[in-house]
């Protein structure tokens, strides 16, 4: 008897015919660039890639332009998604106004964090916290799911005032630990963009709400998961390298002053020995006599001027009113006393350099 032929079922999956093919590759995880991405959020992420690069390496270096730079984009991206997404006076502002309200308010906000500093250290550690919270959230999806969305929303809240505190205490190392890995976030961020359409951001706007059976990340997603903290970590090696050298030159600098000042000191301190003089008769006394040895003095160096003044005396007599000569016992510092010649004498005045 021949045997009865089984009915073929057509199907589509050749897998039951033959068990040895490979199972079909999963085309949602095919990278595909995008071919043609729209002009202006290119234009955006090329210009966040620039930004991103100055607060990876050169954020404590540039200080005043990240802090500018963190309060315009802060707070022209709050106050663009409460005009755009929420009725202002019971009217749905159009997206130019959103946008001229919130470029307005933002420079506002980057001008004020510039100029105090403790408003931009502030902003600076609020978000480190938020950038590290949303590392967290997308690095934990496989081992943790959150039953709501208040407890990501709590952790994000509770870490961002955590590194605001830290960041208030500890200035320094703060500053480069959330500019480096804001820069880097921002870098990963703009290569989501690019490769995958911002498929790592919608993954975290999905585990803020708290949303179950999410399908697994790509394997290329969590490459750009885990190259940002290791271009955080190059960033802060970068800014510290550059802050080492800088404080050795700002060292060598005020050291070369010092000496500076230190030899100048030493010039006046001998000018002022060989100069401190006063004036007067008591310019005379001792001064003369302390710079040069006894051996070195003339004979005319110990005439006193009561001497001199004795002997006009004797010559004119009491109360007689003669021309004055003036003898200067020394050339540098002697002693003026008035003299003056027998009356009658036809001598003019007279001026007597002892030396």
């Amino acid at each position: 008897m021949e045997e009865a032929l089984l009915p073929l079922a057509m199907t589509s999956d050749p897998r039951p015919f033959n068990q040895q093919l490979p199972e079909p590759p999963d085309l949602r995880c095919v990278l595909q660039p995008q071919d043609s991405p729209d002009l202006a959020p290119a234009l955006v992420c090329a210009l966040g890639c620039c930004f991103g690069i100055i607060y990876c390496c050169f954020g404590y270096r540039c200080f005043k332009a990240v802090m500018f730079l963190s309060g315009l984009l802060s707070g022209a991206l709050v106050i663009f998604l409460l005009c755009h997404k929420e009725r202002v006076l019971e009217t749905q502002l159009s997206l130019e106004v959103s946008a001229g309200i919130a470029l307005g308010i933002g420079l506002l906000c980057g001008l004020v964090t510039m100029l105090v500093r403790s408003v931009g250290l502030f902003l600076t550690g609020l978000l480190l916290g938020l950038t590290l919270g949303a590392g967290v959230l997308l690095g934990t999806e496989p081992i943790y799911q959150p039953p709501s969305a208040w407890v990501p929303a709590g952790g994000l809240v509770g870490l961002a005032l955590l590194g605001a505190l830290f960041t208030l205490r500890w200035p320094r190392p703060f500053t480069v630990l959330g500019t480096a890995l804001l820069g880097a976030a921002v870098l990963v961020a703009c290569a989501d963009y690019f490769l995958e359409g911002l498929a790592l951001g919608s993954r975290l706007g999905q585990r803020l709400q708290a949303l179950p059976a999410l399908p697994p990340l790509c394997w290329y997603s969590w490459v750009l998961l885990g190259t940002w903290p290791a271009l955080g970590a190059l960033g802060a090696l970068a800014q510290w390298k550059l802050m080492d050298e800088e404080h050795g030159g700002h060292a060598n600098v005020v050291l070369s002053h010092q000496r500076r000042h230190l030899q100048l000191l030493r010039i006046h301190h001998q000018e002022a020995k060989w100069h401190r003089t006063s004036p007067g008769a008591g310019l005379c006394e001792g001064s003369y006599r302390r710079q040069l040895p006894a051996s070195a003095r003339n004979p005319a160096d110990s005439l006193a001027p009561s001497y001199f003044q004795s002997l006009r005396e004797r010559q004119l007599g009491p109360g007689t009113q003669a021309p004055h000569t003036v003898l200067d016992l020394d050339s540098d510092c002697g002693s003026t006393v008035p003299l003056t010649s027998p009356s009658g004498s036809s001598h003019p005045d007279l001026s007597l350099n002892l030396h």
